[in-house]
């Protein structure tokens, strides 16, 4: 008899017996021979009922899951017999190092190892299915005072009952992936960057949001506030100030992607502003089954089911299925509309500038002026206008209406009236 993938002999009792027997549970389970030597010589155990006491105690208390129900132990002839299965919620790992390399480990060989990061993700996947955030989490040392402060905030019990309701703590008692997000040592970001000008270029400024999603959340909000420039435009003495982009569509913007990214790519959310246009760029394309078309009218199906219930709990977002409809809502009188691409892997959400720039149905483009969105602004209630219009619109003279009326034709935004003998002047 010799050592091989699944048979280990141990001369004596030694505290490394539990780094075994997790590398057959975790691997196609062995036996372990307790009173032998490397050679297979028998070399008995002084105190069989002792060291098997020892041996049961430390299995049992040094190893997470829970592994006995896979082990089985056999006295006889002076040694111990350790026969241990292939466990079926793997990775099993020690209690004090967790589940890292460090604590799991495979067997390879006539040899126990540790196992690789991908090995531990693989075993994590085939126990605990597909969905990410149910899954068990990598790391388990974790604290949750920024979601306290959020559940507090909102009057939601954030106790251990509610964690384990909400997906936060699973049936086995272990953190899983949807509270590892939720924690301070969120793992995942959010990259923020502010471009010169209308392509990908020079920064002017770009911040990375780090910590629980719902500090990543907060400080984003607060830096696309800043960046949301107040534009005031003037319909005859009356002073109309609009944001560049609707807040509300910013925040509805954000929180899809914060909601129905993958989490199981490693990269950020990135949020790219240009003087023209806010991107919002996440990883995972849509959800298999879905189109692009069906976001317009509402059908839904998270990715992260449990994550977007938590938003829902603390009344982030009003139901599943609304975002995309809001957030078009929000740009329904505006001349310029959002954009929405996906791929395989990603997903962009583009929110236009209402302030800056307009895809004209020409096919031109041009800055928009305070005093050409006033003028749309009145053409979409009135079905004409004509120079005396403007003029009493602006209060302007006549030559400059003139100038503003030829501008707007120029850019595509208007046209001439053909369809009658005055100067009147209708939308494209």
């Amino acid at each position: 008899m010799l050592e091989d993938t699944n048979t280990e002999f141990k001369r004596e009792y030694t505290a490394d017996i539990k780094k075994e027997v997790i590398a057959f549970a975790n691997t196609d389970g062995g036996v372990i021979y307790v009173g032998k030597d490397n050679d297979g010589n028998n070399y008995p155990v002084t105190d069989t009922d002792e060291v098997l006491t020892q041996i049961t105690n430390s299995i049992r208390d040094s190893i997470l899951p829970d592994v006995t129900l896979f082990t089985s132990y056999d006295v006889s002839g002076g040694g111990i017999k350790i026969t241990v299965q292939e466990g079926t919620n793997k990775p099993y790992y020690l209690a004090d190092k967790g589940i890292k390399p460090a604590g799991v480990y495979v067997r390879q060989g006539a040899s126990s190892v540790q196992a690789s990061f991908e090995q531990i993700r693989q075993m994590i996947k085939m126990a605990d299915g597909d969905k990410y955030e149910a899954a068990r989490s990598l790391v388990q040392n974790l604290t949750f005072h920024e979601a306290e402060a959020e559940f507090a905030g909102r009057s939601v019990d954030f106790g251990e009952g509610q964690k384990r309701s909400l997906g936060i703590i699973g049936t086995d008692g272990l953190y899983t992936n949807l509270g590892a997000l939720l924690s301070d040592q969120c793992a995942h970001t959010i990259k923020l960057a502010v471009f010169d000008g209308i392509k990908k270029g020079d920064f002017r400024t770009r911040k990375e949001m780090e910590g629980s999603i719902f500090k990543q959340m907060h400080s984003a909000f607060d830096f696309l506030s800043l960046v949301n420039n107040l534009a005031a435009t003037f319909s005859g003495l009356n002073r109309i100030e609009q944001y560049d982009y609707p807040e509300e569509a910013v925040r509805e913007a954000m929180l899809n992607a914060i909601i129905h990214r993958d989490y199981s790519f490693s990269g950020s959310i990135i949020v790219n502003i240009y003087d023209d246009r806010m991107e919002f760029v996440s990883l995972g394309g849509l959800v298999p089954g879905l189109h692009r078309e069906d976001l317009f009218i509402g059908v839904s199906q998270p990715r992260n089911e449990k994550l977007a219930n938590v938003f829902y709990r603390l009344k982030h977002i009003e139901a599943y299925g609304t975002g995309i409809r809001k957030i078009m809502q929000f740009y329904e009188d505006m001349p310029v509309k959002p954009d929405i691409v996906t791929t395989n892997a990603g997903f962009v959400l583009t929110l236009p500038n209402i302030n800056y720039t307009t895809p004209l149905k020409s096919g031109k483009t041009g800055k928009i002026k305070s005093q050409h969105q006033v003028l749309l602004d009145y053409l979409r209630t009135n079905p004409a206008i004509t120079n005396e219009i403007v003029q009493d619109i602006l209060s302007v003279k006549q030559t400059r209406a003139y100038a503003v009326i030829k501008e707007m034709v120029n850019m595509g935004l208007i046209k001439k009236d053909d369809s009658n003998s005055g100067n009147e002047y209708v939308l494209m």
